[in-house]
């Protein structure tokens, strides 16, 4: 079921990109513009967000509305305008293998040493266009009027907080790793990845779809819980991860000092001179390569990375808890589980 919502969703995202100018009129702006963000909106990625919303809405819901999945790509081009100005602030190159979309613009526009511009401020720009051209696929679906009035509130609240989300991380990033605690990793976690990862979508999708109240909450905390053990996952992957594999640097998290639960497990319980070494690195200007093999090694050794293995296989056990009752369609539930499963567990389903 989720590999056949997956297709459905390529094509309707591919058939979205190849429209952006009949729709929006890009090509007359700039052909260099329209062209850059085809490209990015179409790149390989898991589609996690509009699979969510999809099963959330066709669990509940009792037709397949026109409009559906060009909704569901709503929730792609909100991660894609996300990654856009999240690159920015993580000054990253490359984004899923390929150059991030203000490397791409610098290539483009400010070749010219005079430029007054950079590539930098005309990716804010681009993120911005297509964080409205989210907004507008969303309203695409044909359903009730006051359920897409509720959803959109939703949307928007979604975009706000996970903003928020990003804002807090970089004010935290301030913040001496000893003063650091558990509740400001877990506030991080749920304002920029749990909740507009994977507890959005599915209420979005569940309330368009017209579920009651209380089954809403019940999915909402399901994927709050879900998004918490996804994050750690990244976490993970952030600082283990092969660039191959993700299609960015390894050096990232580290380069901007990112409080994590690793970093933060790692901290309280390595000895002295550790601990020294993780402060030394994480206040430095710049990161050597072998700051990156330090780390690794101290979060191996101080059991951070069993911890937060552990970590993940106990919040989705607690996620599974919430959704006790639910009454979602139960070939959608048991899509729902497997593919939350085979993205936290790595287990094939």
């Amino acid at each position: 079921m989720v590999f056949k919502i997956k297709i459905r969703l390529e094509k309707e995202l591919r058939d979205y990109a190849d429209n952006i100018d009949k729709t929006y009129s890009l090509n007359r702006l700039s052909p260099a513009l329209s062209n850059n963000i085809k490209e990015f909106i179409c790149r390989p990625g898991k589609r996690i967000r509009p699979i969510l919303f999809c099963i959330g809405y066709l669990g509940f819901s009792q037709k397949t509305p026109a409009g559906l999945y060009r909704s569901a790509i709503a929730l792609e081009l909100l991660h894609d305008f996300l990654l856009v100005h999240d690159d920015i602030i993580d000054k990253s190159l490359l984004r899923r293998g390929k150059p991030s979309m203000h490397a791409l613009l610098a290539k483009d526009f400010c070749q010219n040493k005079k430029t007054k511009f950079s590539g930098q401020d005309l990716a804010i720009v681009t993120g911005d266009i297509i964080y409205a051209m989210a907004l507008d696929a969303f309203l695409s679906i044909n359903e009730n009027f006051l359920r897409k009035e509720a959803a959109l509130k939703k949307f928007i609240s979604s975009s706000i907080h996970t903003a928020g989300g990003e804002f807090i991380e970089l004010v935290l990033g301030n913040k001496p790793i000893e003063k650091v605690n558990l509740k400001d990793i877990y506030k991080i976690y749920d304002f920029k990845t749990a909740n507009y990862t994977f507890a959005s979508p599915l209420t979005l999708g569940a309330t368009l779809g017209g579920a009651e109240i209380n089954q809403v909450k019940k999915i909402h905390a399901y994927g709050m819980l879900l998004g918490r053990a996804f994050q750690i996952k990244d976490d993970i992957i952030g600082i283990f991860g092969k660039k191959s594999q993700t299609g960015k640097s390894n050096y990232t998290d580290i380069k901007e000092a990112k409080r994590t639960l690793l970093i933060y497990y790692a901290f309280n319980q390595a000895n002295k001179k550790d601990k020294l070494a993780i402060k030394n690195i994480l206040e430095a200007d710049h990161v050597k390569k072998t700051d990156l093999g330090t780390i690794q090694k101290i979060i191996i050794e101080s059991g951070a990375l069993s911890y937060a293995q552990n970590q993940i296989k106990y919040l989705y056990s607690q996620a599974i808890k919430q959704i006790a009752g639910l009454r979602i369609k139960k070939n959608y539930l048991e899509a729902l589980n497997s593919f939350c499963k085979k993205i936290l567990l790595n287990e094939k389903i």
